[in-house]
């Protein structure tokens, strides 16, 4: 099973930093609204280091700070250069989740 933390990251702006598990790498996407129950925009960021998954506090070269907002388990259902989809089961994010269009959120 993989793993998955959002991360609240106060720099450039704030926003929220989804990383997923893959192999020696997080995927990342920096989604721009608090992810609860509907679509948010998200954006594809370079991959993070694993040590992210278990980190709170300032992140290097003055990029601000980052906070676990969410965290736990996930599986890959879909992984597409178009669309991923993950089953997520988290403390506040549980269920089946897209990324896709520009844009993360539950699957209906």
């Amino acid at each position: 099973m993989c793993r998955f933390v959002v991360l609240a990251h106060d720099w450039p702006t704030p926003h929220f930093d989804l990383l997923l598990e893959a192999g020696a790498v997080l995927r990342a996407w920096r989604l721009l609204g608090e992810p609860i129950a509907t679509p948010v925009p998200a954006e594809p960021n370079a991959d993070h280091r694993t040590l992210y998954l278990d980190y709170e506090g300032p992140v290097s070269g003055g990029r601000g700070t980052v906070a676990r907002w969410d965290a736990g388990a996930f599986e890959w259902i879909e992984d597409e250069p178009a669309r991923v989809v993950v089953e997520l089961r988290g403390a506040r994010l549980v269920g089946w989740f897209a990324l896709e269009g520009g844009w993360f959120g539950p699957v209906l």
